[in-house]
C-alpha cells in the first residue's frame, strides 16, 4: 500500500560503527514514504467532514493505516532483498547486509499488519480495515512480487495501491467511499508514473542490471521522457477536477496551477534537454509537489468553511 513511491529512503545511521537493531527495523518500514502516505490519509479525513474529524477516527485511523503501510514496506524489503543487494542505491538496506534476517523481517511485518487490522476493525470500522488490507496485499504481493517483474507498465497498474490512502482516511471518518475521495485517489494515481519514471530514468542501468523491466529499460529513455511529459499534462487536467466539481475553491485552484506549472517545466526540460541531473531534479520536485498539493487542499477546505 506504499505504492511505487518507495524511494524516500531513511539513511542508515551508525552508532559507534555499528547500526542499532531498532534502526534497522525502522528502516524496513520506509518511514519517509509512510509519512507521506499518512499525510494524504489525514487530508482525506479532514476533507471528509465540514468541521473537524472525530478524534477517535483521526487517531486510530491514522495509526492503523500507518502500521499497514509499514507492514507492506517491510514485506517489500523481504521480497526485493536479492535485487536490492545488486543495486548501488539499495545494497546497504538491512536485508542485503544481513542486519535483519528474513524470519525476523517477516515476523515484524506480520506483527505490524495484525496490529493494523485489529486497530481498524475494533476501533475504526470494517470498511477501512478491508480497504487497507486490500491495499497492503495490492502493494506487497501483487505489485512487488508480480507486476514489478512482469511488465513495463508496473508503475501505472501498481499505482492503485499507493493512491489508496486518501480513500482510506475518508472511509475511516465516514464509513463510506465518496466520489470526492476517489478524486484524491485519481490525483495520486496519475502522479505516480511521472514521479517514479523520473527516478527510473536516472537509475536505468541499475534496473537493467537486475533484470527489472522498467519502462526506460524496455523502451528506452527517450520514450520514457515523453511519457513523463504526457502524464504530467494529464495530471494538470486531473488536479483541476476538485475545483470543477466544487470540492475545492480558488485557493486550491491557484495553488494547483502554480505547482502544475513547475512540474510541467521540469517535465518539459527533461524531455527537450536531457541533462544528467534533470531526472533526479524532476523526481525530487514531484515529492514536494504532492505534499504541497494536498496541503493546498486542506487549507482551501477550511478557508471555504470560514467564509461560509
Amino acid at each position: 500500500m506504499t505504492g511505487p513511491n518507495d524511494t524516500l529512503e531513511t539513511p542508515t545511521i551508525a552508532t559507534n560503527g555499528k547500526r542499532a537493531l531498532w534502526r534497522d527495523y525502522l528502516e524496513l518500514t520506509k518511514p519517509k514514504v509512510v509519512l507521506l502516505i499518512a499525510f494524504t490519509a489525514i487530508v482525506g479525513m479532514f476533507l471528509a467532514v465540514p468541521g473537524l474529524p472525530p478524534l477517535r477516527a483521526l487517531i486510530w485511523g491514522t495509526l492503523g493505516i500507518w502500521l499497514a503501510a509499514a507492514s507492506a514496506a517491510t514485506i517489500n524489503h523481504v521480497i526485493d532483498q536479492r535485487i536490492d543487494g545488486e543495486m548501488a542505491r539499495t545494497r546497504h538496506r538491512p536485508m542485503p547486509t544481513g542486519a535483519v534476517t528474513e524470519v525476523g523481517a517477516l515476523c515484524f511485518a506480520f506483527a505490524l499488519g495484525l496490529a493494523s487490522m485489529l486497530i481498524l476493525v475494533l476501533l475504526v470500522n470494517s470498511l477501512t480495515a478491508a480497504l487497507t488490507f486490500s491495499s497492503l496485499i495490492g502493494y506487497a504481493i501483487v505489485y512487488t512480487l508480480w507486476l514489478k517483474r512482469a511488465t513495463p507498465q508496473n508503475i501505472v497498474i501498481g499505482g492503485a495501491a499507493g493512491a489508496a490512502p486518501p480513500v482510506l482516511g475518508w472511509a475511516a471518518v465516514t464509513n463510506a467511499i465518496d466520489p470526492n475521495a476517489l478524486l484524491l485517489f485519481l490525483i495520486i494515481f496519475t502522479w505516480t508514473p511521472p514521479h517514479f519514471w523520473a527516478l527510473a530514468v536516472a537509475r536505468r542501468d541499475e534496473y537493467a542490471k537486475v533484470g527489472m523491466p522498467m519502462l526506460p529499460v524496455i523502451y528506452g529513455v527517450e520514450l520514457t521522457r515523453l511519457h513523463i511529459l504526457l502524464y504530467t499534462v494529464l495530471l494538470v487536467v486531473v488536479t483541476i477536477l476538485p475545483f470543477l466539481t466544487r470540492m475545492s475553491g480558488l485557493i486550491y485552484l491557484l495553488s494547483a496551477l502554480i505547482l502544475d506549472t513547475v512540474f510541467l517545466v521540469y517535465s518539459w526540460k527533461l524531455w527537450t534537454r536531457p541533462q544528467p541531473e534533470m531526472p533526479m531534479q524532476t523526481f525530487r520536485w514531484s515529492i514536494n509537489y504532492l505534499g504541497l498539493l494536498f496541503l493546498a487542499l486542506l487549507v482551501d477546505h477550511y478557508w471555504l468553511i470560514h467564509i461560509e
